[in-house]
């Protein structure tokens, strides 16, 4: 696992995007097309608007998943992250071939099979992540099941995952977060050639630092991105504040460095 830092979101975005633009343009070179997976939650907006400005990229070749979803709310919400994903990202690049997770639909199971055959059926080149407050990815709130071979999953969310949402203001208070949502198992997201998560602000070091520190468990779901031979971790000084001291004065010299597992 490959650890970038920047000083501000801004570089952070532009950076990540050129990484993101680059395996997208190496997959379509390769075979005509490729598959991303794209988180779309406010940590992930900067990144996501320098990504689909970036030229040279065919996105009529770009087939695209999204990696979770709560499960009845309504696509209009403004909480709701298929409305980020056809805001943020298909209608900024005209993208054609997209999956969107039903959250709302009579009958959540049928979307987790539906959808995730589709996801199933074909390596993904690159996956987009966050991390969150409680050191989720997806919704893969701890302890995260980190054995199931389903591509998506129906699962229960925690406090302290529920309340960051109220926390980034898209519920009023906790009472109107759902408590279950779909969400991209884990074992699905590591079977991404490449993983590139994009995680900003003060509000998350607790979550970088368990994610790189400690040890590898589903106590700390994204924790096991170090086990993945090709992710990179792009980090602002606010969100890796609480690394251990030898390990900020390393990326202070040389704003990235290697981790082993």
């Amino acid at each position: 696992m490959r650890l970038m830092v920047f000083d501000n979101k801004t570089e952070m975005a532009c950076i990540a995007a050129e990484q993101a633009s680059r395996a997208i343009c190496a997959a379509i070179s390769e075979r005509g097309q490729a598959r991303i997976v794209a988180a779309t939650a406010a940590s992930q907006f900067e990144f996501l608007d320098a990504l689909t400005k970036a030229s040279g990229i065919d996105w009529t070749k770009v087939e695209a998943f999204h990696l979770d979803e709560y499960i009845g709310l309504p696509v209009t919400h403004a909480g709701s992250f298929r409305k980020m994903f056809l805001e943020q990202l298909v209608a900024k690049t005209g993208i054609e071939k997209y999956h969107l997770l039903d959250g709302d639909a009579v009958d959540p199971v049928a979307v987790v099979h539906e959808i995730g055959g589709q996801l199933a059926a074909a390596p993904i080149d690159i996956a987009f992540l966050g991390i969150g407050e409680n050191a989720h990815i997806a919704f893969n709130d701890p302890p995260a099941d980190f054995d199931t071979a389903e591509p998506y999953i129906i699962v229960k969310l925690d406090e302290a995952c529920r309340r960051q949402q109220v926390g980034e203001a898209w519920f009023d208070d906790i009472s109107q977060v759902p408590t279950r949502a779909i969400s991209m198992s884990v074992q699905q997201i590591l079977k991404a050639k490449e993983i590139l998560a994009v995680v900003p602000d003060t509000r998350k070091a607790q979550a970088v630092r368990a994610c790189v520190e400690e040890e590898i468990s589903p106590k700390v779901p994204a924790s096991i991105l170090r086990r993945h031979s090709n992710t990179t971790i792009y980090l602002d000084w606010k969100s890796a504040s609480l690394l251990n001291s030898a390990l900020q004065r390393t990326l202070a010299k040389d704003s990235q460095v290697l981790l082993s597992s």
